[in-house]
């Protein structure tokens, strides 16, 4: 049966998700991948911006921000998820040749599931490629070093996704998704369905076009079901048959049951829309305010307070610094005492983009009564230019033992 109706758009919505999800992992933002788990380095590298395993905390408050987002859309829209954009839903619609062949000949039988066997290598490799560069994967499996671990998650990857698409199928979106199952509770008498006009029941040929259709075999007609993923297959078998009559489709999308009527906006959506728009104003706040680089100060356990010829009190410290971004810093090292400069060394400190570097640094301060009395003490290192990165660490300044 031919339509025109939900399914070009769908199609196309499709074709726009795959295109993104297999052309991610080679796109490249400052020589790195644009999106990849790097298992090496344990460093989450997102569109230009690299995340370090001790900043994982901005990924839990995306995770949140994502949580309420879905719960939001689901309360609203439904499960539109399920019909226009679930993975599950996109590559069966992509494998649409494996349900033709059900009842064809063995020949066609194992070519639609050579080709599912094609879609599930394709995939799986995909699914790899968002850990492992597909650069770095494509050149060591066209050279045979691929490695028994790369090469296990991809087999045993790719059995799991072609036993998937090849036998459950739709089956696993109306049994055991755990998605399907949360969307039960969050539904209410506003949120949006497919659903079929009871008011119009007499204009109903009783074609069964809407039931043949139907991936999760289920009959519109009968009411909501939890199986139903909204992908709208029934609302376009309808309209073509009511074309006929020059009606329209006795089945379309409904926010609550077709006839109801009542406020899209109320409390349980307030509530998790007001999540929603927090958790992604701090998530903003945190990568807006995410300095590139990490310093750590630490007293110099080897080094005590000594006093020089001149008078001045050495305090020594290992500074442990982390650049994570994506350029070579040249730093500058000041210490302050209540407003007063102070001598430090190294006065100048080169860290490399991505590293990882501990050295020595020592303070001279006078050695007077009145200028080792208590008082706040700051080492500062900072970049020169307009784009200055600034790290301040307060630090303890020691008076020599007396003997």
């Amino acid at each position: 049966m031919t339509n025109n109706r939900m399914r070009p758009w769908r199609r196309l919505t499709e074709a726009v998700q795959a295109v993104l999800l297999l052309g991610i992992p080679f796109v490249r933002i400052n020589g790195e991948s644009a999106l990849r788990f790097d298992i090496q380095t344990l460093r989450l590298h997102v569109f230009g911006t690299s995340l370090w395993m001790d900043e994982f905390f901005i990924v839990l408050i995306a995770i949140l921000f994502f949580t309420f987002l879905i719960i939001f859309v689901t309360q609203i829209f439904g499960r539109i998820w399920c019909g226009w954009l679930c993975p599950q839903t996109v590559i069966i619609d992509l494998t649409w040749f494996l349900d033709r062949a059900a009842s064809k000949t063995i020949i066609r039988k194992a070519v639609a599931y050579g080709l599912t066997l094609l879609v599930s290598i394709i995939v799986a490799a995909d699914l790899i490629w968002y850990f492992i560069s597909p650069y770095e994967f494509i050149s060591a499996l066209m050279a045979g070093n691929l490695g028994a671990v790369a090469s296990g998650f991809w087999v045993g990857l790719c059995a799991i996704i072609f036993m998937n698409y090849a036998f459950l199928r739709h089956s696993w979106c109306a049994t055991v998704c755990p998605y399907a199952k949360l969307q039960g509770a969050l539904f209410d008498d506003r949120t949006m369905i497919i659903g079929f006009d009871n008011r119009r029941r007499d204009e109903c040929m009783d074609c069964s076009a809407c039931v043949r259709v139907c991936p999760v075999n289920i009959d519109i007609r009968n009411g909501l079901q939890a199986a139903c993923i909204a992908c709208a297959e029934c609302v376009d078998a309808c309209a073509v048959r009511m074309e006929r009559k020059k009606g329209k489709s006795l089945i379309s999308y409904f926010f609550g049951s077709p006839g109801s009527s009542g406020s899209l906006i109320r409390t349980n959506v307030i509530i998790f829309g007001a999540l929603t728009l927090l958790s992604f104003a701090f998530f903003l706040y945190l990568s807006l305010s995410r300095s590139p680089l990490d310093v750590t100060v630490l007293p110099s356990p080897k080094f005590e307070a000594k006093m020089t010829a001149q008078g001045e009190v050495i305090n020594a410290y290992t500074l442990a610094l982390e650049n994570r971004g994506r350029n070579d810093l040249a730093l500058s090292l000041k210490a302050y005492r209540n407003g007063t400069r102070l001598k430090a060394t190294p006065e100048k400190i080169m860290i490399r983009a991505g590293a990882y570097l501990r050295i020595p640094a020592f303070i001279f301060s006078p050695g007077s009564a009145d200028a080792m009395r208590a008082g706040q003490s700051e080492l500062v290192l900072e970049t020169d230019g307009p784009d200055k990165i600034r790290a301040t660490r307060k630090v303890i300044l020691r008076a020599p033992e007396v003997l």
